[in-house]
Formats: structure tokens, C-alpha cells, sequence
């Protein structure tokens, strides 16, 4: 096993004081990821390729052994998509065993382990090691298949979710090198600054290590082969898609129209595949956490059924990078970083359409609603108002809030509210 000490030795520097680089921390995620650790229960982040989460484990492990005093020795990274660990028979228990035999035999090690659905069987090893409690265990993943199915009923009640996104606004800035202070004074200082970075947010998106790419064309390329490598490694491989050109056309025909309803009939009729298809691969690109799709309001799951979805993006950037845009793209794109900052606060958003449409509807702890409508302009048309008053009297008493973001624009007019993007994803409003 002097193979596999060397790549432990090797990806864990901490062991021999060895610097190790952590980038700009996720204060939000850290955190979570701190309470959930304090818990005892296995603590899983969860999400797209290249959203972050190795950093946050580094992060994480820092904290350790900075400002909670662990040994560094008692802490153990494993990076299950190394081909070395792919290749070794029973992976997990090969190194589990290295490590206490050379680096760690006492107790409460830390188990670091990320993309931890490279190795087959691992769901059943992590369960029997919780069951030790010996252990703290921290493990990461690409695709929702971790905790989906028979992953789920194995470690049900044993794990804490740490959903990890591309950078939100207000860390897209502290990448930027722009500290924001919450204090209206010091906000209003700043507030063309803002907005300049605004605009490239919503072209470049929120990938950590695109964003502190400087070389536009540079970026451009590193956006397109982190989508490559999401189809390929989270939905072609994991599922065994044959029908590969099909895939493609299907997710270059939905990134092109992000934010529009669509029916499968439609998706049929324009791209010449079976509905069933249509709808597992659907599936597939969710589970990878490329798209989302958003269903209709209702609280009739028949009604639900038979009306239009929409489809949302994981990325501006990224669908900016692979789909053909054109400038009126720029609103599609803005009801995009509002449906994903939505899924950040923990909201599994709807659309709601009658007359007038409203583009997000908001299911609220209290059992009240949100509604919500997207208009990046300072002279909204009137529909946008019409369509959330259409709501409110439709749903009466279960309305709590109606809410309309503009582009620059602050304004009350009855029971809407009129807020500016840049404020609202930012929390200030």
C-alpha cells in the first residue's frame, strides 16, 4: 500500500504543515456546514460540478485545525475521483486501513470524503462507518443520485444537506474584491459600482474559477468544457445514454429557452423524440443539477400535470457559453438569477398563469404564498401589476406578499412592491 500512503501524503498537506490553497471563503456555507458538523450526522454537500464544494472542504478542514484546534493528522481528505482510488479493489476499506495503520489510529478522525459517487458500494460502507461512531464523516457529490433512492433509505435520518450553488451575487462581488456594507449610505455610494458588476454577472455567471478568470475567451472555453464534462460524466455515463444526439439537441433547445413555457407535445413535435424520452432525460439533466424544471401552481396535482413547465439553468454563464443568445435574452437571464437566488433561500418555486402570467409563486412556512414577477425595466408594463393583483384575487386571504423586481425601480402601489434587482438579491430591500 506505499502507493496509496503517497497519494493520502500527498492529498492531504495539512499532515506535514504543508500550505494548502482555500480561496475566497463561503462564510454562508461554512457556516451551515459547521452547525451540521456539530451535529454527529454525516454532513453531505451536494451539487453541480465546479460549484465549489472541494474549496469548502478545504475551507472547512482550515477552520479545523485553525480555530477548533484538531490535529491535522486526525483529519482525512480523499478525492474519490483520483484513478488510482477507481481502480483499487474495495477503495474505501484500502484506505480507511492506510490511514489508521500509518497516519491516525486514535479516535474521532475526520473522513473527508469528495465526489464520494466515483466509488461503487460506497453508500453501504458509509452507513456501517457511521454506525462505528468513531468517526466524523463529511462527503461530497456531483448529482442528486447521492441522496436520491436506495442512498437515501440507507443513510435516512443519519445526514444534513448542504445544497452548494455557483456564487450567489453578494459573493460574486466579494470575488470581485467589493465588500458590501448593508448600511443605506454606504449603499447608495456604491450602487453604480453595483450594477456595472451586475450586468457581468448576469453574462458570466457565478462558477468560482471561471469568475476569477480574467481572459474572456479564456472564460468562454472553461464554461464550455465544465458543461461538456456535467453532460458527460453526471448524465451520459451515470445513465447510460445511448441516444447522445438526442441529449444534446433536447438541452441546446431548453438553455435556448430558459423561462418560456413549454409542453412535451411541443418538445416532440420541434425535436422529433419520443415523449418518455423527452422525460427521462429531463430527469437525468436535473439530477445532474444543470436544469430545473418548475411546474405549474395549483393545488391539484391533476391540474399541475396538465399544464406547461419551465425550465431554469444552474448558470447564466454556463448557458450563455453553450446556447445561441441574442439581446433579448437579457430578461430571460434575469428570471433566471431570481428562480436560482430563490432556491438558495430554500424555495422549490412555481409559475402561475391565468390572464396574466406571474413568474414565480412562493409556497411560505406559514402555508401564505408570494407571488412574484421579474421585469428588468424602470417602466414595468402594466400586465406585470395586473398579473400579481390577478393572483391576490384569485387566491384571496392566502397572499402574504406581492412582489415586483425591477430593474432601479423603488415604489409601493397598493399591496406590490417595487424592488431593484441588485437590492433584492443582495437582501436589502
Amino acid at each position: 500500500m506505499a502507493d496509496l500512503l503517497e497519494l493520502l501524503v500527498a492529498l492531504n498537506p495539512w499532515w506535514s504543515g504543508r500550505p494548502f490553497d482555500t480561496g475566497v471563503r463561503r462564510d454562508r456555507y461554512l457556516s451551515t456546514i459547521k452547525k451540521y458538523c456539530a451535529s454527529g450526522e454525516i454532513v453531505v454537500l451536494s451539487g453541480v460540478r465546479r460549484s465549489g464544494k472541494t474549496t469548502l472542504l478545504y475551507q472547512m478542514i482550515e477552520d479545523l485545525i485553525q480555530n477548533r484546534g484538531v490535529d491535522p493528522r486526525s483529519i482525512l481528505f480523499v478525492n474519490c475521483d483520483e484513478p488510482a482510488m477507481v481502480h483499487l479493489d474495495m477503495p474505501l476499506d484500502a484506505v480507511l486501513e492506510t490511514y489508521r495503520s500509518n497516519v491516525w489510529s486514535g479516535e474521532g478522525a475526520w473522513l473527508v470524503f469528495d465526489e464520494v459517487q466515483a466509488i461503487a458500494g460506497w453508500e453501504r460502507w458509509i452507513k456501517a462507518t457511521y454506525d462505528r461512531k468513531q468517526f466524523r464523516l463529511v462527503i461530497s457529490g456531483s448529482s442528486s443520485y447521492l441522496l436520491d433512492s436506495e442512498v437515501s433509505t440507507l443513510i435516512s435520518g443519519r445526514y444534513l444537506a448542504v445544497p452548494v450553488y455557483p456564487l450567489d451575487f453578494a459573493e460574486y462581488l466579494q470575488f470581485r474584491g467589493m465588500e458590501i456594507e448593508p448600511e443605506p449610505v454606504a449603499l447608495a455610494a456604491r450602487k453604480y459600482d453595483i450594477l456595472n458588476l451586475l450586468g457581468q454577472y448576469l453574462r458570466e455567471g457565478g462558477f468560482p474559477q471561471a469568475v476569477q478568470q480574467e481572459d474572456e475567451g479564456v472564460k468562454s472555453d472553461q464554461l464550455r468544457a465544465y458543461y461538456d464534462s456535467i453532460v458527460y460524466r453526471d448524465i451520459v455515463q451515470v445513465n447510460d445514454v445511448r441516444n447522445q444526439r438526442a441529449l444534446a439537441d433536447l438541452l441546446s433547445y431548453l438553455l435556448a429557452n430558459i423561462a418560456s413555457p413549454y409542453s412535451y407535445r411541443q418538445l416532440v413535435e420541434v425535436l422529433g423524440i419520443e415523449a418518455a424520452t423527452i422525460r427521462e432525460y429531463i430527469r437525468y439533466a436535473e439530477m445532474a443539477r444543470v436544469l430545473f424544471e418548475v411546474r405549474y401552481f395549483s393545488y391539484s396535482l391533476k391540474v399541475q400535470a396538465r399544464n406547461n413547465r419551465k425550465v431554469y439553468c444552474i448558470d447564466t454563464g454556463l448557458r450563455n457559453a453553450v446556447s445561441f443568445t441574442f439581446s433579448a435574452d437579457e430578461g430571460r437571464c434575469v428570471e433566471n438569477l431570481v428562480y436560482l437566488e430563490l432556491r438558495r433561500r430554500g424555495y422549490d418555486p412555481y409559475y402561475w398563469k391565468k390572464n396574466g402570467e406571474v413568474d414565480f409563486v412562493l409556497k411560505n412556512p406559514d402555508n401564505t404564498l408570494t407571488a412574484i414577477n421579474v421585469t428588468y425595466t424602470d417602466t414595468p408594463p402594466e400586465r406585470e401589476m395586473n398579473a400579481l393583483r390577478e393572483f391576490a384575487g384569485e387566491f384571496g386571504g392566502r397572499t402574504k406578499d406581492l412582489v415586483l423586481i425591477t430593474k432601479d425601480m423603488v415604489r409601493t402601489d397598493g399591496e406590490i412592491r417595487c424592488v431593484p434587482l441588485w437590492r433584492w438579491l443582495l437582501g436589502v430591500e
